[in-house]
């Protein structure tokens, strides 16, 4: 099953700092100043890992004066979260029918 926003988001988050910017970006609209004093990257690294993430539908940004606020996109891990339930419906699936499988074949002899 291909699912490309998924798969850009399971891409972006292969990046532990790119995780901690989603971490940190819970708290609210943050700008890129205030990410790159708690991250152990420069702000022009952090300003490339926010257009990944951007890029992903993780994050969005807008302008407030001459500020840049990122803040978590209200759905960006909806194509993640669903993913992760379809491949834990499949392998769940999978295992009651072998179980099934074992129990039927025990019964008969």
């Amino acid at each position: 099953m291909s699912n490309q926003p998924a798969d850009a988001a399971f891409d972006a988050l292969g990046e532990p700092v790119r995780r901690r910017i989603l971490e940190l970006l819970r708290d609210g609209p943050t700008p890129v100043g205030k990410l790159a004093e708690r991250l152990p990257v420069g702000r022009p690294a952090v300003s490339k890992h926010l257009r990944v993430l951007s890029g992903a539908g993780l994050i969005e940004h807008r302008s407030v004066g001459t500020r840049n606020l990122y803040a978590l996109a209200p759905g960006g891990l909806a194509a993640v979260q669903q993913w992760l339930v379809h491949t834990w419906d499949v392998a769940l699936d999978a295992y009651a029918a072998e179980v099934a499988r074992v129990t039927e074949a025990q019964e008969d002899p």
